[in-house]
């Protein structure tokens, strides 16, 4: 009854707001995504995401080193390949020396305790852009299923943790998991992006990666076909059911802002941990704003993760890490 209750008095000050505060940010919360490329000595900037790098081996072991001093204990693998490696059936991705399986040693080797999650996914390595095999103007399930599945399992052999498939392949968590214990790779978990959304939010990571679908007669002009509807809700959850039943030990809502209802959705029907992805269009859209003075880019970052683990995110995969570890000093 006012004025007996006043909510005010728990907001005087800033340290009695911190010994109330329900949110706390911390550095386990995050995974750092993390490009590479081939070379040496290369750090190369994206253009569409300022203060963001592709990195050569060499410099991804200073980065990974760097990011374990900060606290932050796990990353998330993406590789550029150049274009005379890519095929319909994203062939590269298997080669046992390749520039991702190079990466999860080097990584490994780096710093042992980093968690190393790796992106399982075709269009990095494909000639058209997709996440799966293209054949008259559809995207193959099944066929791309049973790669992604052996793509996984070259992943387990190199050292990786986790993998993390991000194509929205029907079934393919079974296929995965089924070839993983078959190999003896019983320890090696699998983070599902579980509902992963045909979003506009994912131009500058194609860019990053140079991985977007190609304007060519009978190949899908977008990915509309395996990702799911931004319009639907219901749908998330079930996929990401079916998911943990096929054996998902980490489940994903991809993006992360524009879908916090989602994840709370899930949050409430699951008993695995909840992984949400900040992606690129957040990012830029972040600095963008901010570089033009309209933002204040340090609280908009906090408030934006803080947002997505109140929804219910276990796991915060950002390409802010960095710079929240710096704000929380």
């Amino acid at each position: 009854m006012f004025p007996l209750q006043r909510n005010r008095r728990l907001r005087t000050s800033e340290a009695l707001r911190s010994m109330v505060r329900e949110t706390i940010i911390t550095p386990s919360d995050f995974i750092v995504p993390l490009f590479v490329v081939e070379g040496k000595g290369k750090k190369e900037e994206i253009a569409s995401m300022p203060g963001y790098f592709r990195l050569s081996l060499d410099n991804l072991e200073k980065e990974v080193n760097e990011l374990w001093n900060m606290g932050l204990k796990s990353v998330l693998l993406f590789v550029k390949v150049d274009d005379k490696l890519k095929d319909n059936a994203g062939t590269e991705a298997l080669n046992p020396d390749g520039l991702m399986q190079r990466a999860i040693k080097t990584v490994k080797n780096a710093c042992p305790e980093m968690v190393v999650m790796t992106d399982v996914a075709l269009d990095p390595f494909s000639s058209f852009g997709h996440d799966g095999i293209v054949s008259g103007g559809k995207i193959l399930n099944d066929d791309t299923s049973a790669i992604l599945a052996e793509m996984a399992l070259s992943h387990a052999k190199a050292g990786a943790d986790i993998v993390a498939p991000s194509d929205m392949m029907d079934g393919r968590i079974f296929e995965m998991r089924t070839l993983l214990e078959d190999e003896g790779y019983h320890d090696t978990g699998i983070m599902s992006y579980s509902a992963k959304y045909a979003s506009a939010f994912y131009g500058p990571f194609r860019d990053a990666l140079d991985s977007a679908p190609v304007d060519l007669k009978d190949v899908p002009k977008d990915k509309k076909t395996y990702q799911m509807d931004p319009a639907n809700r219901t749908e998330a959850v079930k996929e990401t059911l079916m998911d943990i039943d096929e054996g998902a030990d980490i489940v994903m809502v991809k993006p992360g802002l524009c879908y916090l209802d989602i994840v709370r959705d899930i949050k409430n029907a699951v008993d695995v941990p909840v992984s949400v992805y900040q992606v690129s269009g957040e990012y830029a859209m972040i600095k963008a704003a901010s570089e033009r003075g309209w933002l204040d880019h340090d609280a908009v970052v906090m408030e934006q993760v803080t947002a997505i683990k109140r929804a219910g995110a276990d796991l915060i995969a950002s390409y802010f890490a960095k710079d929240v570890m710096h704000l929380l000093g």
